[in-house]
């Protein structure tokens, strides 16, 4: 998937139908002059609903779905005739998507499963024929009720990634590399700051046919969590992975500081992101010779809290070590 048709974020007005009126007829025909109230239910309004769909990936669908219009519910008519239903309106979304009320910021619901529908927006309900209002005091009614008017609403739809491992790590520390070579997925690679502005997925194959879902988050940077740099635009990919794996580049100044900004990060955003497992992987270790590698274990062995390999994507390093312990942490 090319970065341009990824999409996680998308605004939109949503409007159901109004209901039906109810019919306030009178049943007439030959030899009966006075038949007495007949009048029908108005149909309901079509609902407009969100719909999971597990073969969907991102929003690219809805980039310029603006509004979203339900059908009006059909009047009553006589012979107790019900009015139709208006017709539905259903949006499908990616699993992992919040749909929130643009005008407050509440979140309405969060659709997860395949086929979950939740309406976003009901449709009115049909009015009631006059045949409902008749009684031994008013055998005539002359009056139905309306239909309920419909309801509208702007919604605003945002996707967070599922995936089962989400790398986390500053700009231009290998997350793109390693992605590219543990999966088949293409990400964008240069060597400048901010290559990758949308999250990429990749399927890692483990033994015996078994895999699972890796996905590249674009750079930290400090003040992430206020905003800055791509802010909550990727920091929100990261809530719904089950495992957190900090890449950290071997020729950092200091490997600790920058897995505890990278924490500090991640915890002012939403501390509960702090009780997932985590995995630091040291990258472009092959830069290191033994003497190098030794000096920097014995100094992380005394002050990274966190289990941590030595990797290196581009000569191909420890990569195995690195989806064993991955794989242990998922199923553990």
């Amino acid at each position: 998937m090319t970065e341009g048709n990824f999409v996680d974020y998308v605004k939109m007005h949503v409007s159901s139908g109004n209901g039906g009126k109810g019919s306030a007829h009178l049943h007439r025909e030959k030899y009966i002059a006075k038949g007495g109230p007949d009048g029908g239910d108005g149909g309901r309004g079509g609902h407009v609903i969100i719909r999971g769909n597990s073969n969907l990936w991102t929003l690219v669908h809805l980039k310029f779905k603006r509004h979203v219009k339900a059908g009006h519910g059909a009047h009553g008519s006589s012979g107790r005739s019900t009015g139709a239903d208006g017709d539905d309106m259903y949006i499908d979304v990616p699993l992992g998507t919040v749909v929130r009320d643009s005008e407050t910021e509440e979140i309405l619901f969060e659709i997860i499963e395949d086929g979950e529908e939740k309406i976003v927006a009901e449709g009115g309900m049909g009015g009631r024929g006059n045949w409902h209002f008749k009684s031994s005091t008013n055998q005539t009614p002359r009056y139905a009720q309306p239909g309920i008017p419909l309801e509208e609403r702007n919604i605003t739809i945002e996707l967070k990634v599922l995936a089962d491992v989400g790398l986390v790590g500053f700009p231009n520390a290998g997350k793109s590399t390693l992605l590219s070579v543990l999966t088949s997925a293409k990400p964008k690679i240069a060597d400048y700051e901010f290559t990758t502005l949308k999250p990429n997925l990749g399927i890692v194959e483990y033994r015996d046919y078994q895999s699972f879902v890796m996905a590249d988050i674009p750079g930290i940077i400090e003040g992430a969590a206020e905003g800055k740099g791509l802010g909550y635009y990727f920091l929100r990919h990261i809530e719904r992975n089950s495992i957190l794996l900090f890449l950290i580049p071997a020729d950092a100044k200091d490997i600790k500081e920058q897995y505890d900004i990278l924490l500090d990060e991640l915890r002012r955003y939403n501390p509960e992101m702090l009780d997932k497992d985590r995995l630091v992987a040291i990258s472009k270790s092959d830069m290191l010779d033994d003497e190098l590698k030794a000096e920097l274990k014995s100094e992380l062995d005394g002050t990274l809290p966190v289990d941590y390999l030595f990797i290196s994507s581009v000569a191909q390093q420890g990569l195995q070590p690195l989806k064993d312990k991955l794989w242990q942490l998922l199923n553990n």
